[in-house]
């Protein structure tokens, strides 16, 4: 994967690994250079309920990618990463990146994490983003990884099956997305000790079944569409993309419930982002 350079905005925490540090090691541990531009600063993620540190503003962010863009670096850029954002204003600033690369290598990428919330958990985002990434981040975005929430949400549809899974995956491309990973499905045709994966490029769509693991850690969503979109860079293939990060995030996340740990082992378990131990295929629907 040598030669390849993401722009990763993500947020950056000192201890564990969500955001930028659960997306840049498995980039950089497929020989994949990494611009991390970091939206915060904290201690640990806010799931622990407790955490230091600050919130960058988004002129930070326009400072920075301006400092990179005085490099001349912009055109060797490949692809633009971002996932949670603290609030619309860094997202703006992270959509005029975007522009920005667009325009010095009009070959670029942008892959957008949608975070807006989770099942059972609903919206845990600020008032506004959700709107933000509906109406501005998903129309600009070339690849998208909602979870299940998400895509209901963004569809404007509940999805109780595969067909109507499928269904608000056609609803999401008509927005812009060429690309689609649904990185945790369960419906009704889901056997209740797995989990569903279902990627499309609009032509083809692919489903990848897993078991289910008893965890539950912050930082596996970031790691997975980071995978899931350097894969595609690489071959342009949703079968192969879908397959390989399904692949190496199950085997982290397995090393991690195999030694109860309450923070994604993604350096230990580090063999599993180039050679995986459990291989799933994924199935054309």
């Amino acid at each position: 994967m040598g030669g390849m350079n993401i722009l990763s905005i993500q947020s950056h925490v000192a201890y564990g690994h969500v955001g930028n540090d659960a997306a840049a090691f498995p980039l950089q541990r497929l020989g994949i250079e990494v611009w991390p531009v970091h939206t915060v600063q904290f201690s640990n993620h806010t799931g622990y309920g407790s955490w230091k540190g600050s919130v960058f503003d988004a002129g930070m962010i326009r400072d920075v990618i301006a400092g990179i863009a005085e490099r001349n670096a912009l055109r060797l850029c490949d692809g633009v990463l971002s996932g949670y954002m603290g609030s619309a204003d860094i997202g703006e600033a992270i959509l005029d990146t975007v522009l920005r690369v667009r325009r010095a290598n009009p070959a670029m990428r942008y892959c957008c994490d949608p975070v807006i919330g989770d099942v059972g958990r609903g919206v845990f985002v600020r008032p506004g983003i959700p709107e933000f990434m509906r109406e501005r981040a998903l129309p600009a975005a070339d690849v998208i990884t909602p979870n299940q929430f998400e895509l209901d949400y963004l569809s404007g549809r509940e999805t109780k099956t595969i067909a109507d899974a499928l269904s608000a995956v056609g609803t999401l491309h008509a927005l812009g997305p060429s690309a689609i990973l649904v990185t945790s499905l369960r419906t009704s045709d889901t056997p209740g000790n797995s989990i569903d994966l279902l990627a499309s490029d609009g032509n083809s769509r692919f489903l990848v079944r897993t078991p289910k693991l008893p965890i539950s850690v912050n930082g596996a969503g970031d790691a997975i569409a980071a995978l899931f979109f350097a894969h595609y860079l690489q071959n342009e293939s949703i079968a192969q993309a879908l397959s390989a990060a399904a692949s190496s995030v199950f085997g982290i996340l397995k090393h991690t419930a195999d030694k109860g740990s309450r923070e994604i082992l993604l350096i230990e378990a580090q063999e599993e982002i180039v050679k995986p131990s459990f291989v799933f295929e994924a199935s054309p629907l």
